[in-house]
């Protein structure tokens, strides 16, 4: 049993309502296709539970969801609240778009509320250190360089925040910052759909194949931290279904992405800064294309999972479990470690 998050590396949490599977505040289930997530509570992503865990578990989600109190429905889709705070999400017979529009919507919806909020407070606290310093007779003008620099970062997160941390094949473990975002390119893949140059700290690779779709889903999240409105959830699933599906979405992408994230300048910094981030790289491509890229790409991941390739979950969620625990260890001291060591082994 895997508890940490396959996108993010973060605690998916616990709940007192499975005793068979205690991973999770909010569980969606499938109990036609016999499908069963755990929904990241950081990053809101929907994780595929491995095959021999889902069962038993979603036999004992549908009594509980059909005995709980509180709960809202559509035809196709419910959500109920269990009274230890387990979150239940019961998947019926839609149609792929209306799923995925009520999938997505709710994910990238709560992202979207989760990160206005977070930069509505940082700007906040931002007015009150500018009222502040004004009160004190402090000019705005000598530091309002800093002022703009830190306003910029509330809205946008810090360039030199580590976002993504993967495992690779061919260069080991590898730190992706923010602003490395914005030097990562997608181009046709000759082993598959799509290829990545992705730039990371220290240097950069290409990946091919399922590699690169792996790695591109892990990362292309990070260029959507505000998610989408109504209106561009339902254009970019519209644009999927438009090509057929994921995989025709993907062989379209990847022809036009050699273009739209091309770096087509260098990055200047400027008193701790960046600028450019709607330019290239990544961020790039239209804001739509960015969303149903993100859709596309988790969503070939599961079909590959759920027709056979289920050693390729394995390994995603053991090393999910890996990177996780080097995470933690980062912020961790030495020391401390060493120190924690000896009483365990006390």
């Amino acid at each position: 049993m895997y508890s940490t998050c396959l996108f993010c590396n973060r605690p998916l949490g616990e709940n007192a309502s499975f005793e068979m599977f205690p991973v999770g505040r909010r569980l969606a289930f499938d109990p036609a296709k016999g499908r069963l997530w755990v929904v990241c509570p950081k990053c809101e992503r929907w994780n595929l539970t491995p095959l021999e865990e889902r069962w038993e578990v979603i036999e004992r989600a549908e009594s509980l969801y059909r005995d709980a109190r509180r709960r809202v429905t559509t035809d196709q889709i419910g959500l109920a609240k269990l009274r230890e705070g387990t979150e239940l999400v019961r998947i019926g017979e839609p149609l792929r778009p209306e799923f995925a529009a009520w999938r997505y919507g709710d994910q990238f919806g709560r992202r979207r509320r989760r990160q206005l909020l977070v930069a509505g407070a940082a700007l906040g606290a931002l007015g009150a250190v500018v009222i502040g310093g004004s009160v004190a007779g402090v000019g705005v003008g000598s530091f309002g360089w800093m002022i703009g620099n830190m306003g910029q970062r509330a809205i946008r997160g810090s360039p030199e925040k580590i976002v993504a941390t993967i495992k690779t094949e061919q260069r080991g473990i590898v730190s992706v910052r923010r602003r490395h975002l914005a030097e990562t390119t997608i181009e046709r893949g000759q082993d598959g759909p799509l290829a990545v140059n992705l730039r990371f700290k220290g240097g950069s690779a290409h990946f091919e194949g399922a590699e690169a779709q792996r790695i591109a889903s892990i990362v292309v999240p990070h260029t959507n931290r505000y998610g989408g409105g109504k209106q561009s959830i339902a254009q970019a699933v519209s644009h999927i279904e438009s090509l057929g599906g994921p995989e025709g979405f993907l062989d379209k992408v990847a022809y036009t992405a050699e273009v739209t994230t091309r770096v087509k300048a260098k990055w200047r910094r400027w008193r701790g800064g960046w600028d450019g981030e709607s330019k290239t790289g990544l961020f790039g491509l239209p804001q739509v294309d960015r969303l149903a890229l993100e859709m596309a790409l988790h969503e070939e991941a599961e079909r590959r999972a759920l027709q056979g390739e289920l050693a390729v979950l394995e390994r995603a969620w053991r090393e999910a479990e890996e990177l996780a625990g080097i995470a933690d260890n980062l912020l961790v001291p030495s020391t401390i470690q060493d120190s924690i060591d000896k009483m365990r082994g006390g």
